[in-house]
This record gives structure tokens, C-alpha cells and sequence, in this order.
């Protein structure tokens, strides 16, 4: 049971901490503003068994998908927190070290690339952006961040 709840406190930390990143791409470098309404339409068309979508602004309009897009985006980082929590075991909360966060955090990526973003339409791993490698780039920085926090976080509750 302990480690389930350290790894949902890393998952929550880390997640906090790859949003105040995006926030300061956003606010310092004049990146698009997080927005997690489209997430949130995506998962209430999964209860329809609809993963892929053309293009997610087609689909229909649901009244909290903001909301459920924020609260989607923090269970999937906690789910990576417990995940990490049980693959490392209590020796890793004892030591905390980088590696295995950032390895668990540039696996993740391939979620992001594989599932959500053709989901969203966006294709797989951005191809249909114009932007896609700056995207994917993005995407690899924006994880890098979040083990950061898997391991800061970790850090401060051993």
C-alpha cells in the first residue's frame, strides 16, 4: 500500500511540475497555451468505444470536456507514478535516482504519440502537423520534465 500512495504522490508531482512547464513555454516563449478541452472530448468518446477520430473538433461536444480533460491528463500521470512506484520498488524510493524516471518517462511519450495524438487526429506522432518535429520535440522535453518531477518528488517524500 505504501508504494501505490508514493506513487501516487510522484505522479501528481511530476504532473504539477509538467504543467507549470508548459505554463512558462506558454507565458516566456509564446508557445500555444495548454488546452486540455480536446483531451477531454477524446476520453468521453471512449465510453462510445471511439479511440481514433479524424479530427476531434468534429466530434461531438461535450459540456465538461475541459474539465474531464484536466482530470484525465493528472490520472494519467499518476497512473505513471504507481507504475514507477512498482516497477522501482521501495529500494528506488529509498535512493531515488534519475534513470528509471526518465526512462519511464520517454516510454510514455509513445502514448502520447501512438494513441492520443492520432485519436485527437492529429496522426501518429504529429505527422499530420506541419510542425510535427517541433512537436515531437516538444513532446520529449515536456516528459523529460515530468521524470524530473517523478524523481524530484520522490526526493522530498523519502
Amino acid at each position: 500500500m505504501d508504494l501505490l500512495v508514493k506513487g501516487v504522490v510522484i505522479g501528481a508531482g511530476a504532473t504539477v511540475l509538467m504543467d507549470v512547464w508548459a505554463i512558462l513555454l506558454w507565458k516566456g516563449f509564446g508557445q500555444s497555451r495548454p488546452n486540455w478541452a480536446p483531451v477531454g472530448r477524446w476520453f468521453w468518446h471512449l465510453k462510445n468505444g471511439t479511440v481514433f477520430h479524424d479530427d476531434i473538433g468534429k466530434a461531438e461536444p461535450y459540456a465538461n470536456e475541459l474539465a474531464l480533460g484536466w482530470i484525465g491528463h493528472y490520472a494519467v500521470g499518476i497512473l505513471y507514478g504507481v507504475i514507477l512506484a512498482l516497477i522501482a520498488g521501495a529500494a528506488w524510493f529509498a535512493a531515488p535516482t534519475f534513470l528509471p524516471a526518465w526512462i519511464l518517462g520517454i516510454v510514455t511519450v509513445g502514448a502520447g504519440w501512438f494513441l492520443l495524438q492520432p485519436g485527437l487526429g492529429l496522426g501518429f506522432a504529429a505527422s499530420k502537423l506541419a510542425n510535427a518535429n517541433k512537436v515531437r520535440a516538444l513532446n520529449l522535453v515536456a516528459h523529460t520534465v515530468f521524470a524530473l518531477g517523478l524523481y524530484g518528488t520522490a526526493l522530498l517524500i523519502r
